[in-house]
């Protein structure tokens, strides 16, 4: 970047881990390198969907969300098919991050295999070019996998970057050159323009990230209202969103956690299931930090058009219960999602912390609360000893995926101007 903007401009990296499932299988058995191979939700159902493919298998044709006998067909008996290790992909991912580290605390998770870094205080270790190129050779070299890197002075376009070449690469997008690199690009390559609000903005005769850029910001918000100008900025480069803290609590305004599902959600039980497990995160957190009860609960929705709804509301009774979080919060999604499109995220999170103890208005509620808070922090002390596994909500044993995660321990979250929390 030019002597001109080194003051004023940051220097953000967005690391991806290249087809990371299957990479960590690979790693785990490299007599399979060179075979197509992919990762299922259940490799002994032939209707199970493939999650993840190797190289070799996308250039036979596999896609993800192909289901098994699909990818067989395109693949032939060379085939491999495992069934994913979610334990085994969060431990490498936690090693990954420990890499990140070492340049920087700024580091925020966009999902198990992405992270944004900001190193703009790490030039001690060079500028963010050669900081960049050190993480992605300290990945392959110490854990087995690639990544590639984009590095950029704002987290949308130093995300495009990361997409841009793969796999093992580092691009640049900087001031002087993303007119020339970023602009002639699709503009559903910009992070959050899914297939509905590419279909909108083709509409406009808006096909390039260049072309969103230059329109009228009246139009472009005359179809897609608020979001459009969002989008509109994230295109000309002037998206200021910072990179979460390791470990911020967002200055104590709220506590939540948010999670993009292995797989689209298509009905309630799959949508309940997942806010019990965000919600016993949250509630855990509440308790970790000191905090008393919460008067408001905040539920956010993305869609698979990776277009983002959030609704919230006031509980009867201030509370930190998981219980309580969750089913008002599945109230919320109950009352205001109308399932045009599956469900892919959910965010979770509380609010107006109440300060000392609020009196309930009748002594049984005093009491079942009392009762089921002490249960909770009991439940706090046997994870810290045992681990998080060894006691489950049964909602959330209903999918095996998912109960495997631990959620507060990842501290997995995304963009805070996506989810808004």
């Amino acid at each position: 970047m030019s002597k001109a903007h080194t003051k004023s401009v940051r220097s953000i990296l967005h690391s991806d881990l290249n087809n990371f499932y299957a990479s960590v299988e690979l790693m785990r058995h490299p007599e399979w390198i060179g075979r197509p191979l992919v990762v299922c939700g259940d490799k002994e159902a032939r209707h199970g969907v493939v999650l993840a493919k190797n190289y070799a298998a996308k250039h036979l044709g596999v896609k993800t969300g192909d289901v098994i006998w699909e990818a067989e067909k395109k693949c032939g008996k060379n085939l491999v098919a495992v069934n994913a290790d979610f334990s085994e992909y969060l431990r490498v991912s936690k090693e990954v991050r420990k890499i990140y580290e070492r340049y920087t605390d700024m580091v925020e998770a966009f999902g198990i295999d992405e992270c944004w870094l900001d190193v703009t205080q790490s030039g001690i270790f060079g500028d963010a070019e050669h900081i960049a190129f050190e993480i992605k050779e300290s990945i392959k070299k110490e854990i087995g996998i690639t990544a590639s890197v984009g590095v950029s002075w704002n987290k949308i376009f130093s995300k495009l970057g990361s997409d841009m070449k793969k796999p093992d690469a580092v691009t640049v997008i900087t001031p002087e050159n993303f007119r020339d690199t970023v602009w002639k690009l699709p503009v559903e390559d910009l992070l959050y323009v899914g297939v509905k609000t590419k279909q909108k903005l083709n509409l406009l005769n808006v096909f390039t990230i260049g072309d969103l850029a230059n329109a009228p910001l009246d139009m472009i918000k005359g179809k897609l209202h608020k979001w459009g100008e969002y989008l509109h900025i994230f295109a000309n480069g002037l998206d200021t969103t910072p990179v979460a803290k390791i470990g911020e609590l967002q200055n104590v305004k709220s506590i939540g956690n948010s999670l993009t599902n292995y797989k689209d959600m298509t009905n309630d039980d799959e949508v309940k299931t997942l806010i019990y497990l965000l919600s016993d995160s949250v509630s855990a957190r509440m308790r970790e930090g000191g905090f008393s009860k919460a008067r408001t609960v905040h539920l956010h929705v993305r869609d698979s058009n990776l277009m983002g709804n959030g609704f919230r509301g006031k509980l009867r009774y201030p509370s930190r219960l998981t219980k309580d979080i969750a089913d008002f919060a599945f109230m919320l999604f109950k009352q205001n999602y109308t399932w045009d499109y599956p469900v892919r995220g959910l965010g979770v999170s509380v609010l107006d912390f109440v300060s000392g103890d609020e009196q309930l208005d009748i002594f049984g509620d005093y009491f079942r609360y009392e009762k089921n808070d002490r249960l909770e922090k009991t439940v706090d002390k046997i994870r810290r000893k045992y681990g998080h596994e060894i006691i489950q909500l049964a909602t959330i044993k209903k999918d095996e995926k998912l109960s495997h995660l631990d959620i507060k321990g990842d501290h997995t979250i995304h963009p805070k101007s996506f989810f808004g929390n």
